[in-house]
């Protein structure tokens, strides 16, 4: 089950006319109906290819924290200090981790102790670095293009290595967290990434570019090589998107595409990278934040857009208290061509000065003003830590007056999620985002019945809602219900992967070998890429005694990705069922080397060695599961039993 985190030679500057963002109005108000790079024909063309004519915007750009968002690990993408030996602890996993390079080659080792010995170690190489460095750099390995991340994340601001965000408190998942597209596509510009799968990119660029703001370029670049000019003074260029020129309602969108991170719902039929500059975002994608009494002042890293649009700045300026000119919008204040590290305080405060006469709308004592430097933002936006990423602090975008502080409940009161980007969502979309929520972030339980509410309300026909009903099914438990569901629908009418999978999972978790696997080869078939389904599929075979059409299925799998714990767990049972007690062992060591802890590895391993005699080692890794899980009362038996 999922958990859940180019060259135009020759050319003049005809690409977007924002190098003076900050702080200016939109002076052609229009948005077309359709931008000729909306269409799926045209192509991204990446930014060394719109740097042959905008060189200048370039230089700056690729300084930005955008412009340095991703890229292969190497010693100058690295912002992180190894200049002694430091380690990392997880008290809750009982694992160490070690970051060092060798040679130009990054590594990450992670490693466990008894006494001064080292017990067990795994050493994987860092493939791509994540983050500017302005705050975190976080690290990612890929197998053969199935992107994960690595458990060790440097924070710039404390200048300490740590667990990564999410990985604390007992949720470490060590070298298993799937970086899917949701993730690449915010933290990069557009990669070509295999939609059948959960986790695989057939290719990757390096950090966010131009299109990621302007939209894809390859028609720009061809109309501008064959001499097609158009005056963008007086004039929009269809060809490529100008931010500056459009609504700022779709300037917004722009920016909330990726700096509005919360529980993202895709509309019907849509991918992550479907949406265009130029496009409502709404149409594409629905953003849903939980909300919780008197919690105003907690929020997350990336959630600029919810924060400032809780602003009574923004809320004026969307209800018509401005002018066309005088909306306030991210670029209001940001250049996105220029780094906040050389953005001096005066262009933000002259951002405020467009509505708001200083010397007289503060009313602070002149000590205190003169002591801040008249310095808008460091009271009205403080710095602040953030409830999701440790470590860092940020700008809170929730604009106001100070208040005194409250003190607040060690409970939360959870008050539901709304959506940020779409008031008006409907019942379907609230329906998933509820259910998500209680999935992926663990949310309370109430968000369950919520998720459960909101599908009745959206009907009972659509294949959406049956996914829905099942997803809500499979989150209570409720394994009877959801095969009698099943049992009444024609599977060739289910096409979401992960709603076979959660049926196929329902009828192994009930001993019913042969729907489970049907429910998941239709699993796999909808989405054959995805390792988690082909796993599974090889176990149930497994199971059902067909060993050798089982073991195929788990040795395509680990030709894929060899560093599978549970696959090489399952392969060494069937090797063992079938005769090849050697190659079964081989198959557990394996799977122990990369998961010393997997309790099934432990316990096939142990039942293999108490029939070789070997009753002393089999005895050793059960008390291993029990040192693991001193509740497994099953483990406990057998070893009164030996």
């Amino acid at each position: 089950m999922r958990k859940s985190v180019a060259l135009i030679s020759g050319l003049v500057l005809a690409l977007v006319g924002i190098s003076n963002l900050h702080c200016s109005r939109n002076t052609a108000q229009q948005t077309p109906a359709t931008y000729l790079n909306h269409s799926d024909s045209v192509k991204y063309v990446g930014i060394q290819t719109c740097r042959g004519c905008h060189n200048e915007i370039y230089n700056s750009f690729i300084q930005t924290g955008m412009g340095q968002s991703f890229a292969p690990a190497t010693h100058e993408k690295s912002a992180a200090d190894f200049s002694k030996h430091h380690v990392v602890y997880d008290n809750h996993l009982n694992l160490w981790y070690h970051p060092f390079w060798r040679n130009n080659n990054m590594y990450i080792m992670e490693f466990r102790l008894q006494g001064k010995d080292t017990i067990y170690k795994r050493l994987e190489k860092v493939d791509y670095i994540v983050g500017s460095g302005q705050h975190t750099n976080s690290h990612l390995m890929s197998i053969n293009g199935y992107v994960y991340q690595l458990p060790l994340t440097w924070y710039a601001q404390k200048k300490k290595w740590d667990l990564p965000p999410g990985f604390e408190n007992g949720k470490n998942m060590r070298f298993s967290r799937e970086i899917g597209l949701e993730c690449m596509s915010c933290h990069n510009a557009m990669p070509t990434f295999e939609n059948n799968s959960q986790n695989l990119f057939t290719q990757i660029p390096n950090g966010i570019d131009c299109e990621r703001c302007h939209g894809p370029g390859a028609l720009h670049v061809k109309e501008k090589t064959a001499g097609n000019w158009v005056d963008t003074a007086t004039q929009i260029d269809y060809t490529i998107v100008n931010p500056k020129k459009l609504s700022w309602e779709l300037q917004t969108d722009i920016c909330q595409r990726c700096h509005l991170q919360g529980n993202a719902v895709l509309k019907e039929g849509k991918s992550f990278t479907d949406f265009r500059p130029g496009m409502k975002l709404s149409d594409f994608i629905e953003v849903y934040m939980p909300k919780y009494k008197d919690r105003d002042d907690e929020f997350i890293m990336a959630s600029h857009a919810q924060r400032l649009q809780m602003s009574k700045c923004y809320i004026q300026s969307a209800n018509g208290q401005a002018s066309a000119q005088n909306k306030l919008t991210c670029i209001s204040c940001h250049n996105p061509h220029v780094s906040v590290k050389v953005t001096g305080k005066q262009v933000f405060n002259q951002a405020c000065a467009q509505c708001h006469d200083i010397k007289t709308a503060c009313k602070e004592t002149t000590i205190k003003r003169n002591s801040a430097s008249d310095n808008c933002v460091g009271c009205h936006m403080p710095l602040s830590g953030t409830i999701d990423i440790p470590h860092v602090t940020v700008h809170d975008h929730y604009i106001r007056k100070s208040a005194p502080q409250k003190v607040k409940s060690a409970v939360k009161d959870f008050a539901g999620i709304y959506c940020v980007n779409n008031p008006r969502s409907a019942s379907d979309a609230k329906a998933k985002a509820y259910l998500a929520y209680a999935e992926k972030f663990e949310g309370e339980r109430i968000s369950v019945d919520s998720g459960v509410w909101y599908t009745n309300q959206a009907g009972t026909s659509a294949p959406a809602v049956f996914d829905m009903r099942v997803h809500y099914l499979s989150l209570a438990k409720k394994e009877s219900e959801m095969m009698q569901l099943a049992s009444a629908v024609k599977p060739s009418s289910v096409n979401e992967p992960w709603t076979c999978y959660r049926i196929g999972q329902a009828y192994q978790n009930n001993n019913e070998w042969i729907r489970a696997e049907f429910w998941y080869r239709r699993a796999l078939t909808l989405a054959p890429q995805n390792l988690s389904f082909m796993n599974k599929l090889g176990e149930v075979l497994i199971q059902q005694q067909k060993l050798e059409e089982g073991m195929e299925v788990l040795n395509q799998s680990l030709r894929k990705n060899h560093k599978q714990a549970d696959a090489l767990t399952n392969l060494g049972f069937a090797c063992v069922t079938s005769g090849d007690i050697q190659k079964g062992l081989r198959c557990y060591d394996e799977a122990l080397a990369l998961s010393p802890d997997n309790e099934q590895a432990l316990l096939n391993k142990a039942a293999v060695l108490n029939a070789k005699g070997q009753k002393a080692e089999a005895r050793k890794l059960l008390q291993c599961i029990i040192v693991l899980n001193p509740g497994n009362t099953a483990v406990k038996q057998l070893l009164k039993n030996l």
